[in-house]
């Protein structure tokens, strides 16, 4: 009968230490006394019986019934050298021979790890993914970072459910090309499609805007739910987002949300599941005008990065506070906007009526001259009470909605990224994006950090992977077949 199990490898001097003990031993004929040998097997080891063998089989007998318990106690540098590193190992009990290797996560860690390296040395181009992409602005901005790092990357695969989304991007999304791999379904139905997973393969960077409707204040007032998870239609995504993310496998994770999204049951579950797949997360709420953008647009961004780099949030160089911008510097000229301007008499009625009421639904009303600008939705052609509008350079009582040339300035989004789109659809598009200027600043801060991790460890991860290259990785068929 095989048993797997898992342990914890503990560390004495700086050297693994492997501990095993109990009737699990037994069971593969490790009595008290026997003698065996440690070797290499595969990523792991293999810890044989043998009559003339350099380790011997302890025994400690329990006070409280008498039993005799075998104990295997290794610390042997030099034999565990494959494990070293390894914070927990996965056993298996066989006949007369016990495998000792890295855990699941373990091994995907190595293999991100070697994977990028690699590509680093190389001087090719990275892997990466975009997830729930939107009309892929999130991806543009950040791969403008790792570009402005010194990083060549690539967008291997996108997803996105819309299709009108996705043929925007298609055609006026510079990224996306003949050898973008484009995922046009749910994130849950490509989670669990082997096929195109298999297809895609392994990347090196994912970024993933999980929808936030459930999570949003307006979203939950709108369905009356008590947590973003309970919205029928998004609210289970993070379930399909981790089996994704496993798939995937990338060295660094890159996720942003709406500000609640970070309290949600949905992130508890992320960053603890990233956790357990050998990631590090750091959080961080990152606004417009901190990296010179107009938009006073504040989102929620989570970095994960596999275990061993580093990422500190404090260390990004955040542009001057754009106090030397105004709105000016992005209306567009009033011939093309005179046809716009408005009373809002219904508007300021209604305002009006809920301020008599107690209620706080006021308008916001920007001028020409003011530096930043508030939060622009997806529905600003909806001219809402609280969507922000601009008022008239000559008279005040006029007041326009923004248009989506400069609903994009304001974001910093670059304009042909929503060419050919009407209004309504640029418009939405664009309020459902970031800002342009946090996100690629936080891609640089990523690419940076690649690069100083690839220097600074290279000697390390360079005898890793040579240690690699003579060890055969063995599948789970033949690991059992052997222990039989």
């Amino acid at each position: 009968m095989h048993t797997v199990t898992t342990r914890k490898l503990s560390e004495r001097d700086g050297s693994p230490r492997l501990w095993l003990e109990g009737k699990r031993l037994l069971n593969s004929g490790f009595e008290p006394g026997h003698q065996f040998v440690v070797e290499p097997y595969g990523l792991g080891v293999v810890l044989k019986l043998q009559v003339q063998g350099t380790n011997k089989v302890a025994r400690r007998e329990r006070k409280k019934d008498g039993r005799i318990d075998s104990i295997i106690d290794v610390r042997d540098s030099t034999a565990l050298a494959p494990l070293m590193g390894c914070k927990a190992i996965r056993v298996v009990f066989g006949e007369r021979q016990v495998f000792v290797s890295p855990m699941a996560s373990e091994l995907r860690l190595i293999r991100r790890v070697k994977r990028l390296m690699e590509r680093l040395k190389a001087g090719k181009s990275l892997a990466t993914a975009g997830v729930a992409s939107g009309g892929g602005v999130l991806d543009h901005a950040l791969h403008a970072g790792l570009r402005k790092a010194g990083i060549k990357a690539h967008l291997h695969a996108f997803n996105e459910i819309r299709e009108d989304l996705t043929e925007q991007a298609l055609e006026h999304n510079e990224l996306l090309n003949d050898s973008t791999i484009v995922l046009n379904l749910p994130l849950q139905e490509l989670a669990f499609d082997e096929m195109v997973m298999d297809r895609i393969g392994e990347v090196d960077v994912v970024c993933m805007g999980l929808p936030c409707s459930g999570a949003s204040k307006a979203g939950r007032a709108k369905r009356r739910t008590d947590m973003p998870e309970a919205h029928p239609e998004v609210g289970h995504l993070v379930a399909g987002a981790v089996a994704l993310l496993a798939k995937l496998n990338a060295s660094v994770c890159i996720f942003e949300n709406v500000i609640p999204w970070g309290n949600s049951a949905s992130a508890c579950i992320l960053r603890q599941q990233l956790r357990d797949m050998a990631y590090e997360t750091h959080e961080r709420v990152l606004s417009g005008p901190e990296f010179g953008d107009l938009e006073a647009r504040e989102r929620f961004y989570m970095v994960a990065v596999s275990r061993g780099m580093d990422f500190d949030f404090d260390a990004m160089a955040s542009k001057p506070a754009c106090s030397s911008r105004t709105l000016a510097d992005v209306l567009e000229p009033e011939e093309v906007v005179k046809d716009r301007w408005s009373t809002m008499d219904g508007l300021k009625a209604k305002q009006e009526r809920d301020k008599e009421a107690g209620k706080n639904f006021m308008m916001r009303v920007f001028k020409a001259e003011d530096t930043f600008i508030g939060g622009l939705t997806k529905g600003i052609t909806k001219n809402r009470s609280t969507d922000p509008k601009i008022q008239h350079p000559t008279n005040p009582e006029l007041l326009r909605v923004p248009t989506a040339i400069e609903h994009a300035a304001c974001k910093g989004i670059p304009k042909h990224l929503i060419e050919g789109l009407p209004q309504t659809k640029a418009n939405e598009l664009l309020g459902q994006s970031v800002t342009y200027g946090a996100a690629s600043s936080l891609g640089e801060h990523a690419g940076l950090e690649i690069l100083r991790w690839a220097n600074s460890f290279g000697h390390c991860v360079k005898t890793a992977l040579q240690q690699l290259r003579k060890t055969v990785p063995v599948g789970q068929s033949e690991l059992f077949s052997a222990a039989a």
